[in-house]
């Protein structure tokens, strides 16, 4: 019986060193470990004596023990200490001190004086710096200066705490390496945390307070979610720099790139390098080389390849320009809208709408999308430009274009043939996505083809007017309306070559984007082709000395000599005067 009790209780042990050694760090090389010289050294103890029934080699200390071995300081309630070996065992409150830089505190501690190996055991406190841990398990290698914990620990530092199941530390190089079930919190409790970092791996900088993430890594900030697997986070300055195409979520938006810096404090971010800016609740894409978004007041900008993916409707638009910027409004309230501004180079492709111009402006709250300098815009075969285009979007589709000033309508017949509409202003209606109105205001000027029962060309129309109403059907003109004008039918064959174009008459065909593939290509007008603002002057301010002509008011001194106190007078007088003969 008392055989098998020693053989269970053998084979007891022989399972806890193994399992011991299984969880405990692997060391250095036994080759690359050269042995210690420098004996422990008995400093103090209130008793010393030995006892066989404890051990048969070791000196039993009691009392206020105190031990030292190359640098290191080590007191205690009480010790055994194998002089034979040059290791020793130390029990209750033990502190160890290691050139003052290095504190432990424990309950048990074994340590090797041959090998410079510590075992601490048992409420184990480690401290450096501004770093602390905490564990039940710390092996500490003072040869290489590296301490470990494997049964879980806690550190906490500049404000910040660390949890995981295994930790390294190194006091050399402050690095310190965490393994399985990493959390990082900051600021640390009881605060309420603002920060928390989720990790399988993790690298941690005590100096810097940085935390390096080289694994699948979480981090969570308020509403915002960010996903990395390399990248730093600094967390005294709340930063993050993330790379190997990391990913920011906050509400529906993303953010992916290349490398992404996130600012905590100011909720900022900045994506470089084939960045994917991703909307779900408003169903729009940016894709670009470079992202700058904040949080708080919803402001983005795009830029370098710049292109905005709208797939809010069945079929997708896709916008190019240099620069694209989104400004938020009334943001976290029911009055929301966003205002979009794009520049410079702007290209628009859609199934049924192409467009160019230099910059627009699209507004929320009416749909409202404006296009400035040289826009032109495209439907099937027919071409529109002028000094600024506005497009009416409703539930998706186009509700009405404006085009306005120096407006040109032209439609595509054959290479020599186009139905031309000129006029200082245009305007179009659409009913389900279909062309059902025009009408064009002011020095309308109109080349028109008819056809015949047979689609035969026959003749053109050149036409002048003051208005012009033209309605559709199924895409065909049904009807042409319009005022007193004066018009002459030319047949097909008498056409004079300085009649068959308007004077403005202009096809950029060249111009106008193939396919989304083609949006970054920018080719601009032809030299001369470029559209010239109108002058719009304003009605000139009436002279002081007209105003008293016409009422057959004298003046006998010259108005450019008069000083400004008399300019005033006669400005009453006169006011005076048009009362009286009023």
């Amino acid at each position: 019986m008392i055989r098998q009790r020693i053989y269970i209780l053998s084979v007891f042990l022989f399972f806890c060193l193994c399992l011991l050694t299984a969880v405990t760090p692997e060391r250095k090389a036994t080759e690359s470990r050269p042995p210690s010289a420098a004996k422990v050294h008995l400093l103090h103890a209130d008793r010393l004596f030995y006892d066989d029934r404890v051990h048969r080699t070791a000196q039993i200390l009691v009392g206020n023990v105190q031990l030292s071995h190359e640098g290191m300081l080590m007191n205690c309630d009480s010790a055994l200490f194998y002089e034979a070996t040059n290791s020793f065992d130390a029990y209750g409150n033990v502190h160890m001190n290691q050139g003052d830089t290095v504190l432990l505190d424990s309950e048990v501690f074994y340590y090797n004086g041959i090998d410079r190996l510590a075992r601490a055991r048992h409420d184990v406190v480690l401290k450096h710096g501004t770093m602390t841990i905490y564990t039940d398990s710390l092996d500490y290698d003072r040869l290489y200066n590296l301490g470990y914990f494997f049964e879980g620990g806690r550190v906490l530092d500049h404000d910040n705490e660390l949890t995981s199941d295994w930790g390294e530390y190194s006091p050399v190089t402050r690095e310190a390496v965490f393994n399985y079930n990493v959390r990082l919190v900051n600021p640390a409790p009881p605060a309420r945390p603002q920060t928390i970092l989720i990790s399988d791996t993790l690298h941690y900088n005590t100096g810097t307070a940085i935390a390096h993430i080289v694994g699948p890594s979480n981090i969570k900030n308020g509403e915002n979610h960010i996903y990395s697997e390399l990248g730093y986070y600094d967390t005294q300055a709340k930063r993050s720099y993330l790379l190997e195409r990391s990913i920011l979520n906050n509400n529906g938006k993303r953010l992916v790139g290349d490398s992404v810096v996130w600012n905590d404090d100011v909720a900022t971010a900045e994506a470089f390098g084939n960045i994917l800016y991703t909307d779900a609740i408003d169903k729009k894409m940016f894709t670009g080389e470079y992202c700058y978004y904040e949080d708080s007041t919803g402001y983005i900008m795009a830029t370098d390849s710049a292109l905005v993916v709208d797939y809010s409707q069945a079929d997708t638009m896709f916008a190019h320009a240099d620069t694209f910027k989104i400004f938020t409004y009334n943001i976290d309230t029911d009055s929301v809208y966003r205002i979009m501004h794009g520049y410079h180079h702007m290209r628009v492709f859609h199934n049924d709408v192409q467009a160019v111009c230099d910059s627009m402006v699209y507004d929320s709250r009416d749909s409202l999308l404006i296009m400035y300098k040289d826009p032109i815009l495209w439907q099937a075969g027919q071409q529109q430009l002028g000094e600024e285009i506005r497009m009416f979007f409703g539930n998706g589709n186009i509700d009405s274009v404006q085009v306005l000033r120096q407006a040109l309508s032209v439609e595509r017949i054959d290479s020599i043939h186009y139905n031309q509409v000129s006029g200082h202003e245009m305007h179009s209606y659409f009913k389900d996505g279909e062309l059902y109105l025009t009408t064009s205001v002011g020095n309308v000027f109109v080349n028109y083809y008819p056809f015949d029962e047979d689609s035969v060309m026959i003749e053109m129309n050149h036409t002048e007017t003051s208005l012009l109403k033209m309605f559709l059907r199924d895409k065909k003109v049904e009807r042409i309306w319009m005022p007193a004008a004066t018009g002459t039918m030319y047949p097909i064959v008498l056409i004079p070559e300085n009649m068959r174009y308007l004077q403005n008459f202009a096809w950029f065909d060249y111009i106008r984007p193939r396919d989304k593939y083609d949006l970054f290509e920018w080719r601009p007008k032809k030299s001369g082709t470029e559209l010239k603002e109108s002058v719009r002057h304003s009605a000139p301010r009436q002279k002081l000395s007209d105003i008293r002509k016409q009422r057959g008011i004298g003046s006998s001194q010259p108005e450019s000599s008069k000083t400004k106190e008399e300019e005033v007078s006669d400005s009453l007088k006169l006011e005076e005067d048009l009362k009286v003969n009023d």
